[in-house]
């Protein structure tokens, strides 16, 4: 049986929207990049929450709550500074990724 597919395969202009051979080229390698990117991201997050889950323990343990919300309206903060109004949204998805919902 083959194994080669039947379908089609787009262009690269069609694959990216582009509408130069050149222009292709430069997205492609630039989405090469990004996706190199955000696996990075994504393993940041999940060390972040591994991290996260070591400080929750600890407060616990010690007899404190599972979450600081002074801490928290500090990354929120930091956040917002540094990307502007979507980093609070973004900060918040990563609080709730490491803590859950409050």
């Amino acid at each position: 049986m083959n194994s080669t597919s039947t379908a089609p395969s787009k262009s690269a202009t069609e694959w990216t929207g582009a509408h130069t051979d050149e222009a292709a080229s430069l997205i492609g390698d630039a989405r090469a990049r990004i996706d190199a990117l955000d696996d990075r991201i994504i393993g940041l997050v999940q060390e972040r929450m591994a991290v996260s889950a070591v400080i929750q323990e600890a407060r616990i343990t010690s007899g404190g709550r599972r979450v600081n919300l002074a801490r928290e309206m500090e990354v929120l903060s930091h956040y917002s500074d540094a990307v502007g109004k979507p980093g609070t949204a973004l900060a918040m998805t990563l609080l709730e990724l490491c803590r859950g919902r409050v």
